[in-house]
């Protein structure tokens, strides 16, 4: 005869099993459709993006009717109202202008200039003014070169090997980085410090080699930065090609001079705005993301890769999830950032704004490493919020994205890391941004609707999965 008692525990742990595995069945079941549901919605997103895609005729209105659009600029406050009128016709929630005054510096008449060896011999240059540079006045300016690719060489040379004359900065962008971005950084640093680190020694002007990843005619400009210790003196970009020349003669042992002339300026700062457009969250309308990039260009293309396609991407967002009527948790704010290219006040203005209002930044995106085709993303947030992300990396294997990894964000969201806000870029191929980046080949011809597309594809999925989960 079977035990009583023995019976009933034996009924309970049966049950008991029972009740775990329909548990572990029941959370597999909602993992599982969670996992359908992301899909699904991302890939809503994709087809309305990839088939139905305004992002390419604003970037085409942006470049071709509008062109350059240097903060401070006529272009820039055309570009201010074009991008409202956008976010409208995207169906933003609310769309506004945030006022502040911004850099304002213009190129004036184009430049001219020529080398000149001690045999005779005349080489025409390419060339442009750095931004923020000085001018060399109506009668330019003429000297010896002496070539550095150091400043450590530069401080060498000293005061006895500099004084009154040229120096030129010959750093060619590294090819052995595979992330052009990391050569781009550590060439830059010519262009931003060196005038006035050649100024403390008595130079007269700098020339620097385009920060350029291929062999071409194309002067790459970019800002330069003075520092108040030491004179302002002219300072311009020349091709990577007329560098190999200016090399080659220097390297024979041939001396060279240089006579170029500009006529730059820097004005007071002047009115503009960053143009923001809200979508309001359904469930937690407080928190914020902020998907943007610089509406500012350099002056000698079109600003199409850098940094009009992170502007139409980060529009497209808010009309893509309008027209598939998905409605997000969090607010998602798209912002066209002023002045990154020569002062970085619109991401300082757009700070100070958020810390006044108390606003809670909880994640930021930004776009401004061209509309190529994307391959990833750099998160710059604690490690848990970064693992979250990773935890999604299987919903981004259908859209060309496999790479997410520590890493900057970007200089207009940058700020917001103050408040505790967690960063994210867009990391796309960037094998081809250096032949273009602050050139004249920075143009809308050079943009493909597809990768400009499959870039905000992945945007929105990013968007929409943090507005979903948070972080």
């Amino acid at each position: 005869m079977i035990n009583g008692n023995w019976l009933s525990l034996f009924y309970f742990q049966y049950m008991k099993a029972s009740f775990i595995g329909i548990i572990i069945l029941s959370a597999s079941f909602s993992f599982s459709f969670a996992q359908d549901k992301d899909s699904v919605i991302i890939s809503k997103l994709s087809r309305e993006i990839m088939s139905h895609t305004y992002a390419y005729e604003n970037l085409r209105y942006l470049c071709k009717e509008i062109g350059p659009r240097l903060s401070g600029s006529a272009n820039s406050l055309k570009a201010v109202q074009a991008t409202a009128n956008m976010l409208k016709q995207a169906g933003a929630d609310t769309v506004y202008l945030q006022p502040y005054l911004v850099t304002h510096w213009e190129r004036g008449e184009k430049e001219s200039g020529f080398a000149e060896t001690g045999s005779g011999e005349k080489h025409f240059l390419k060339l442009c003014a750095l931004g923020n540079s000085i001018s060399t006045g109506e009668n330019g300016i003429k000297a010896a070169v002496v070539q550095v690719s150091s400043f450590e060489e530069l401080d060498r040379l000293g005061e006895k090997g500099i004084k009154g004359k040229m120096v030129y900065y010959n750093y060619p962008m590294n090819p052995a980085y595979i992330e052009t971005f990391k050569a781009y950084a550590e060439s830059g640093i010519f262009r931003r410090a060196g005038p006035s680190k050649a100024a403390k020694y008595g130079a007269v002007a700098v020339i620097i080699r385009s920060l350029a990843s291929n062999i071409d005619e194309y002067p790459h400009t970019g800002a330069t930065t003075y520092n108040d210790s030491f004179p302002k003196i002219p300072a311009i970009a020349i091709s990577t090609m007329d560098a190999e020349w200016i090399n080659f003669q220097l390297k024979a042992k041939q001396p060279v001079a240089v006579f170029f002339k500009t006529s730059c300026r820097m004005l007071d700062d002047a009115p503009s705005f960053n143009v923001i457009g809200e979508i309001k969250g359904t469930t937690f309308p407080a928190e914020i993301i902020t998907v943007g990039g610089h509406l500012d260009s350099w002056d000698l293309g079109e600003g199409a890769q850098d940094d009009g396609a992170g502007c139409v991407q980060s529009i497209e967002i808010i009309r893509a999830l309008n027209a598939t009527g998905i409605k997000p948790k969090r607010t998602i704010r798209a912002v066209m950032f002023m002045n990154e290219e020569n002062g970085g006040k619109g991401a300082k203005e757009y700070l100070f704004q958020a810390k006044k209002r108390k606003e809670q930044h909880v994640f930021a995106l930004e776009s401004d490493a061209g509309g190529f085709t994307p391959r990833g993303f750099s998160l710059d947030m604690k490690e848990e919020q970064r693992n979250k992300i990773v935890n999604w990396k299987y919903l981004f294997d259908d859209y060309a994205v496999y790479d997410f990894k520590a890493g900057g964000s970007g200089s207009d969201i940058g700020p917001l890391k103050e408040i505790g806000t967690a960063l994210a870029g867009l990391r796309p191929d960037s094998q081809r941004y250096f032949d273009l980046h602050h050139a004249a080949t920075d143009v809308f011809e050079a943009v493909s609707i597809r990768e400009l597309n499959l870039g905000t594809v992945n945007m929105a999925a990013l968007v929409w999965l943090v507005s979903e989960y948070g972080l």
